[in-house]
């Protein structure tokens, strides 16, 4: 595939996303409001807080409810599903989290059957607490641990991944492709015997209002709340958008495209008509009624996102 001759012959892309008047609708439900009231309540027990967050928007998203919590507690921000996201400005990455005020950050694929990353967290977990004062309870070494996050980062997978290496068991969170599959409000689970340590499970928190527009497609495109208080069209438009702004047109190959494209219409239109995802309409004309069939955009763009979701499309980093 020919891309940078492709590109030599003027293609022009858009320099900036048009949000237009467009809103995130809000989203705060029960459960959400419920854990986030028990998780304060329970700090106390807590040794320390392992937050963790997706490594495509390792800026965006994060929830300022949480940041109270953070300040009274050890604090591990965990950055997941790094094979899907572009890490190779991590550095810089690191030292903008740094002048947030998050010192200690570890990179993970909670998915992955061994993942050398996930073994160091114990170790850097107990130097954080031996570095902090003790809250609630005297020398002996067993620990508590908080693990936070917005919705459908992989807070289950995190917790899985740590009994799988640590204690050599199978799952005992549910993982689920969307958002919202853990509502029990802190449900202990052991991850380790030596030291003796145990996870409290919480539901994935969003803030009642998202920060801007912006921020709301770029959780809704990695699946952190759900699509359609966005819109698909909205979602894949920014997708296509971004795809193209950091020059990743491996979707054009996937499409048979012939050619990167800036309209998120005719991108829609070919993925529809290539994976036959059509529908009949009715269209009224002079002579009566008659079907017509149609592409499906809403389905292809759900299989474009979808694509991008699996790491189909590439490694993208979206802050």
């Amino acid at each position: 595939m020919k891309l940078c001759r492709t590109l030599q012959n003027a293609v022009k892309f858009r320099s900036a996303f048009d949000f237009g008047e467009r809103e995130v609708a809000h989203w705060f439900p029960g459960h959400m409001a419920k854990g986030l009231k028990q998780m304060k309540s329970n700090l106390k027990n807590v040794d320390c807080i392992i937050e963790i967050h997706d490594a495509r928007i390792p800026f965006s998203g994060r929830n300022p409810l949480f940041q109270e919590s953070l300040d009274v507690r050890p604090h591990l921000l965990v950055l997941n599903k790094v094979d899907l996201a572009d890490t190779s400005n991590k550095q810089s990455i690191l030292k903008r989290l740094e002048r947030d005020g998050v010192r200690n950050v570890v990179f993970t694929d909670c998915l992955r059957q061994q993942d050398d990353n996930v073994k160091k967290i114990v170790p850097q977990v107990v130097e954080l607490i031996e570095n902090r004062p003790r809250f609630h309870r005297g020398e002996e070494r067993n620990y508590c641990l908080m693990v936070i996050g917005v919705p459908n980062v992989g807070k289950s997978s995190f917790i899985n991944a740590l009994r799988r290496t640590n204690l050599k068991k199978g799952k005992a969170s549910r993982v689920g492709a969307e958002p919202g599959i853990t509502k029990a409000v802190l449900t202990k689970i052991q991850v380790c015997e030596r030291p003796v340590m145990h996870l409290l499970d919480t539901p994935g928190v969003l803030p009642p209002r998202i920060e801007s527009v912006e921020t709301g497609i770029k959780l809704a495109l990695c699946g952190t709340i759900l699509d359609h208080l966005v819109g698909e069209d909205v979602i894949a438009d920014y997708l296509l958008f971004t795809l193209n702004r950091l020059e990743r047109f491996s979707y054009v190959e996937k499409y048979d495209l012939g050619e990167p494209c800036d309209s998120v219409e005719q991108v829609l239109k070919r993925i529809a008509i290539k994976l036959g995802k059509t529908q009949r309409v009715k269209a009224i004309t002079g002579i009566g009624n008659i079907t017509i069939t149609v592409p499906n955009y809403t389905a292809a763009a759900y299989d474009f996102i979808r694509a991008f979701r699996k790491g189909e499309l590439g490694k993208v980093m979206l802050d």
